[in-house]
């Protein structure tokens, strides 16, 4: 039952955001089957979770094109792995990010804590109050969980360059610091960084469920649409959890 329930809702939330205006066409079955970690709260979010940050940025205006300020894409040579060469890696209890850090591209942000809009869509941060703040996805596992934990942030905004501007010039081995609610910091390091055509997006491989504490951080990028409004592309950045330090 509890399948059918997220299957049945998954379909729901299809449609919903079918209707907005969102450059993409996935089948229904697209999303993957939620996993046995916070089966409630993942079965709620299966069906939009595939739609997370394919569509956040998609209020983006275009600034960085029109500015000639062409956001870092993902190299062939970065695209790297989806996951870690051993799975059976370290993992930490549930706790809230607070903030991240990505020393390579120079990011350092507070986690705003984001869910689903009351017409069921993904909330993704304002433009242009929020375009600085990067945002975890509160339906998602917690950094450092058993499980994919999302991150989303805008790549830019009415003033220029976002948070996750240069989120496209990561590569295998970059670090990624994730400080948690309960004083712990989740070390990450990147496997791969990829682009995908938001029209062929591949939600079961960037939400589905994993088997180790898995990271993905998503922004927009690729070409923009000015008829639409829209990027038509997605970065993605996988990583997976290295490591854990305490504050003194």
């Amino acid at each position: 039952m509890a399948e059918e329930r997220a299957a049945a809702l998954g379909q729901t939330e299809w449609r919903r955001i079918a209707g907005l205006r969102v450059v993409m066409s996935w089948p229904e079955n697209a999303y993957a089957q939620p996993p046995r970690v916070q089966r409630n709260l993942r079965a709620r979010a299966a069906g939009v979770a595939g739609v997370l940050l394919v569509i956040a940025g998609a209020t983006g205006i275009g600034v960085a094109f029109s500015a000639q300020k062409h956001a870092p894409e993902p190299s062939p040579g970065a695209a790297g792995a989806t996951g870690p060469s051993a799975i059976h890696g370290p993992s930490l209890q549930r706790s809230e990010p607070v903030s991240v850090d990505i020393p390579a591209i120079g990011v350092t942000s507070g986690l705003l804590h984001l869910g689903d809009t009351t017409e069921g869509a993904i909330q993704v941060p304002s433009l242009p109050a929020q375009a600085s703040d990067a945002a975890w996805y509160q339906y998602s596992a917690t950094p450092g969980q058993i499980g994919a934990s999302v991150i989303e942030g805008h790549v830019d905004s009415y003033d220029g360059p976002a948070v996750f501007f240069r989120l496209g010039a990561l590569r295998p081995g970059d670090r990624v610091d994730v400080q948690l609610a309960d004083g712990v910091t989740a070390v990450f390091r990147v496997t791969g960084v990829r682009k995908y055509l938001k029209s062929s997006f591949p939600a079961r491989a960037v939400f589905g469920s994993t088997d180790y504490a898995a990271l993905r951080l998503i922004t927009c990028g690729g070409a923009f649409d000015y008829e639409t409004g829209h990027y038509l592309s997605s970065v993605v950045v996988f990583a997976s959890l290295v490591s854990s330090r305490r504050a003194a």
